[in-house]
């Protein structure tokens, strides 16, 4: 069974230095969620190893999803952190004085009765303030940083693995985790429940689980399914150009920890900006995903027409993701809540499909041939091989050269191709590019 990672949160007023901050103690220690360096996640969720144990870091300065619907706050932050971290990191700007706005959430921090630790960033600037400003805020735990010359944030990460639970992800190979997520009132909860009754053989409710996110654990055709229930991470009351505020900081977590998402998306309320943010973040940390199209039974005069004509718009929203499968559901009516059991089975084979190097290295020198990739006079991209390095989800390594001037059309033309030949249905695949030229003059260097 996994072991859920203790989450730290980066917070405070913008400007402070809270991203470079993230970079630096997610990079440096070269524990990036991802499996290849310089796969950075919008600054969103990285995760941090040392020889003490392992915490997940969330960047709060990354949280913002789809400004026209939906603009966290600082104290919307703020309040997520304590709601959802084991501790907590307030970051100032030492070059400016405490203002009202540091000291509220400097308040709420403490409040929480959780560990807080302030950092106070850009220390080495000349216009720095004396350490004795800051000390009215009230914290106890001060450590002093400048995240864009890396002084000080060894020290940061070595008193977290002091203090945090030591923890490691230690998953069942024979669990799937399927995490439901989405906006609040999509459905999530009525799906979940419908879900866990669908199968007879449920094993318990798990013991011990945070109160913002439900779980239960049930059996289908001999394999085990976690479900990850999202939906307490409402705020009730708090109601922003008319949606109502939800803790992104969960979301995020549940994606962590799945293997698979399904994004609930009300069939009353498609194609919005927030969804497609979800989207992009759950092939980002490289989850399976299925579109699941909720409260089907709500639409007036529904057939196979209706739903003929709502698909192409749908996969045309979510473009970037045209590998993720797209499912009406009802949970009042039942309709295709099975399928979805299936569709994750499905999935869960195919991230952890491995390829023969053989049949990889065809399917690149066919691709190659029937569409060359373009390049400048004489630096033309060269494919030498691939190979597979990873599954959940399937990475593959192509070495060659020149390939600076491979253009970002060209990757996807390969990605195409390779689920043309190999399925990856339901599952992002990942590409990482080798110029052994420039690998052998970086180690003359």
């Amino acid at each position: 069974m996994s072991n859920k990672l203790p989450t730290v949160a980066i917070v405070g007023r913008a400007n402070a230095g809270k991203s470079s901050l993230f970079n630096r103690m997610v990079n440096e220690k070269r524990a990036i969620v991802a499996r290849e360096a310089g796969t950075t996640r919008d600054n969103v969720v990285g995760k941090v190893s040392t020889d003490s144990g392992e915490f997940l870091l969330v960047d709060t300065a990354g949280l913002k999803l789809a400004e026209d619907e939906f603009e966290m706050s600082i104290q919307n932050q703020i309040a997520d952190a304590i709601d959802a971290a084991s501790v907590i990191l307030l970051i100032a700007d030492r070059t400016e004085y405490p203002d009202d706005e540091l000291k509220s959430i400097a308040k709420k921090a403490l409040k929480s009765q959780k560990p807080v630790f302030l950092i106070l960033n850009k220390t080495d600037l000349k216009n720095a303030l004396p350490r004795e400003e800051f000390l009215r805020l009230g914290i106890r735990d001060i450590f002093e940083t400048s995240a864009e010359h890396n002084d000080g944030v060894e020290q940061v990460i070595y008193k977290l693995t002091e203090i945090l639970p030591k923890s490691t992800e230690t998953d069942d190979p024979n669990t799937i985790k399927v995490s439901l997520i989405g906006r609040p009132n999509v459905g999530k909860s009525h799906l979940f429940n419908t879900l866990a009754g669908k199968q007879q053989a449920i094993v318990a409710p798990i013991a011990g689980t945070t109160r913002d996110i439900n779980r239960v654990k049930i059996r289908f055709e001999g394999k085990t399914i976690e479900l990850l229930d999202t939906a307490g991470v409402r705020r009730p009351g708090k109601i922003e150009q008319g949606i109502e505020k939800f803790s992104v900081l969960r979301s995020i977590s549940a994606i962590e920890e799945s293997d698979i998402c399904l994004l609930l998306m009300d069939v009353n309320e498609l194609n919005t900006g927030l969804d497609q943010k979800l989207a992009g973040q759950i092939a980002d940390a490289g989850k399976g995903l299925i579109l699941v199209v909720s409260k089907w039974d709500a639409v007036i005069g529904k057939d196979a027409y209706t739903r003929d004509a709502l698909a192409p718009q749908i996969a045309a929203t979510f473009d970037f993701v045209p590998w993720s499968p797209l499912i009406f559901t009802s949970s009042v009516t039942g309709q295709n809540v099975t399928k979805i059991f299936e569709l994750v089975k499905q999935i869960d084979i195919e991230r952890h499909r491995e390829i023969k190097t053989r049949e990889l290295n065809d399917t690149l020198q066919k691709s190659i041939m029937r569409h060359p990739p373009a390049g400048l006079k004489n630096s033309h991209p060269k494919f030498r091989y691939v190979v597979q390095t990873d599954t959940a989800p399937p990475w593959f390594v192509i070495y060659g050269s020149h390939f600076k001037f491979i253009h970002w059309s060209y990757k996807r033309y390969l990605e195409r191709q390779f689920r043309d030949a190999f399925g990856f249905t339901g599952t992002p695949i990942k590409f990482s590019f080798r110029d052994e030229k420039q690998i052998k003059a970086n180690r003359q260097e």
